[in-house]
């Protein structure tokens, strides 16, 4: 068969590899993608965002039925087995599939189901599952290969009760204990899942303290949080070994300390997908972690092969991913970029409840001597939360006592990873714009959790006073403090 000739070839249909296809056949290019599984989409549509984001709707769900008194007396209990609830994942992800599809096929991107291999720089082999192979060549090559579980070579990931972030989705049963090594985004994710599903968990930490990127009172409030719903967080620890037998798993910690449950869950760390792509062919070579090293323009070592994504390390997020995509496609398809990642990019943690940050931490700002003040409104207080129920969690606003910017803004609660995006765009403004009287100058809905701004704003600006610093309040109503030390007043 002729090898065919492309513009340019992107191996991966994740985010990163969407991202470039669409932007470099928006250029005019003659584009082709290639992607190893059955369907496009990713790991992100496949094992990771979605079907986890999904499990952890289906599992809010069951667990809010469990405890309202209204549907405990009418229905009685409710059980599900693990298999129904991943299966309720199933349609969102062959919706993204379909979708993303059409995508391909409404750009002209030709789309090879198979395993992309280097033949040197330029020409691609394709191994189809048949085992037919075709070639390619391209002028210009992405690499959005994305990224696997780490596995480390001691543990047996063969085992049925031993498993990674991929393979917890194919468990045939739901445990009643559980394991969870490794308290990163994706260990803390499935704590709360397992947590609500009324397992034991035992969430084993490699650090001293849960996501400590974040800010110090969130990741205190997810701790109690956990402890709360049965998850023990075993902090500052690490394996020794695992034991896998036909009815239980035991995790042997280096000090000392022994947990036996029916599932381990490995979640310490994700590697670059880069293992058979046979780089060494195209003069490039992988990292310790397996992942491309690339410049501001997101070239690899070789000029005309770009490296996108999970692939390249962090911050390993679908929307950041994306947008690496369609600047390494903006790059080739146009011969320069100018655009870059925003240097705050908001975090979005699906714990049950959300978590969400953008902006630097307290710990931050005083480690840089920044005058900061800080505004809170706790869920509690806010109406909204009140009528559906999710009073868990709170604001908090960070901004600078002399100019009032914003510095950043942390929640933790109901529809966090969405209320961020209110802050976010405020933050973004241009000077005067982003500051934290924006929130006390414009009216809020109500009743709405985009409210809880105003409130902690209020709350902020009335700890400014108390400082004895209202030089910059002047000519600004004098909030008042309620009894949660809350500030403002709820209307009507």
């Amino acid at each position: 068969m002729a090898t065919k000739h492309y513009d340019s070839i992107v191996i991966g249909s994740g985010p990163a590899g969407e991202g470039a296809s669409m932007k470099l056949a928006k250029c005019g290019q003659h584009v082709a993608i290639i992607e190893h599984y059955k369907d496009v989409g990713g790991g992100c549509t496949h094992w990771g965002t979605i079907p986890s984001k999904s499990l952890r709707h289906s599992v809010q769900m069951v667990s809010r039925f469990r405890v309202d008194p209204i549907f405990r007396r009418r229905v009685g209990h409710i059980d599900v087995t693990w298999q129904e609830l991943v299966k309720s994942a199933q349609s969102v992800i062959d919706n993204q599939v379909q979708m993303r599809e059409e995508f391909y096929f409404r750009n002209r991107v030709d789309l090879y189901r198979g395993s992309a291999q280097f033949l040197d720089p330029n020409t691609l082999e394709i191994h189809h599952k048949n085992g037919s192979i075709e070639t390619c060549r391209a002028d210009h090559i992405v690499i959005a290969a994305g990224s696997v579980p780490y596995q480390p070579d001691d543990i047996d990931f063969n085992h049925p009760r031993v498993c990674d972030s991929d393979s917890i989705l194919n468990i045939d049963f739901v445990p009643r204990s559980v394991i969870i090594y490794g308290a990163g985004v994706i260990g803390c994710e499935y704590a709360s899942i397992f947590g609500n599903l009324g397992a034991k968990v035992d969430l084993v930490n490699t650090r001293d303290r849960l996501l400590s990127f974040l800010d110090a009172e969130i990741s205190d409030a997810l701790g109690y949080h956990f402890r709360e719903i049965g998850v023990t967080v075993r902090n500052d620890e690490t394996y020794q070994s695992v034991e896998a037998n036909d009815d239980h798993v035991i995790l042997h910690l280096a000090s000392g300390k022994r947990f036996k449950a029916d599932v381990v869950l490995w979640a310490n760390g994700r590697s670059g997908a880069t293992d058979n792509l046979q780089l060494d062919k195209a003069n490039i070579t992988a990292n310790n972690r397996k992942q491309l090293d690339v410049d501001d323009n997101y070239r690899t070592t070789v000029p005309h092969i770009y490296a996108v994504g999970d692939v390249v390390g962090a911050p390993g997020l679908a929307s950041a991913s994306y947008d690496q995509g369609r600047f390494a496609g903006t790059h080739i398809g146009e011969g320069h970029c100018d655009d870059q990642l925003i240097s705050d990019i908001p975090t979005g943690i699906y714990t049950d409840p959300e978590i969400s940050s953008i902006g630097h931490t307290e710990a931050e700002l005083t480690e840089r001597k920044v005058p900061y003040e800080v505004g809170r409104a706790l869920f509690r207080s806010i109406a909204r939360a009140q009528i559906t129920g999710q009073t868990t969690g709170m604001i908090k606003l960070l901004f600078h006592t002399g100019t009032l910017e914003i510095l950043g803004i942390h929640c933790f609660g109901y529809q966090a990873s969405e209320i961020i995006h209110i802050g976010q765009a405020i933050m973004r403004q241009p000077a005067p714009g982003n500051k934290v009287t924006y929130f006390t100058e414009n009216t809020f809905n109500y009743p709405t959790m985009a409210e809880a701004y105003r409130v902690a704003a209020l709350n902020g600006l009335n700890r400014i006073q108390w400082h004895g610093t209202n030089s910059l309040m002047d000519g600004c109503a004098e909030p008042k403090a309620n009894d949660d030390g809350m500030t403002g007043e709820l209307p009507g």
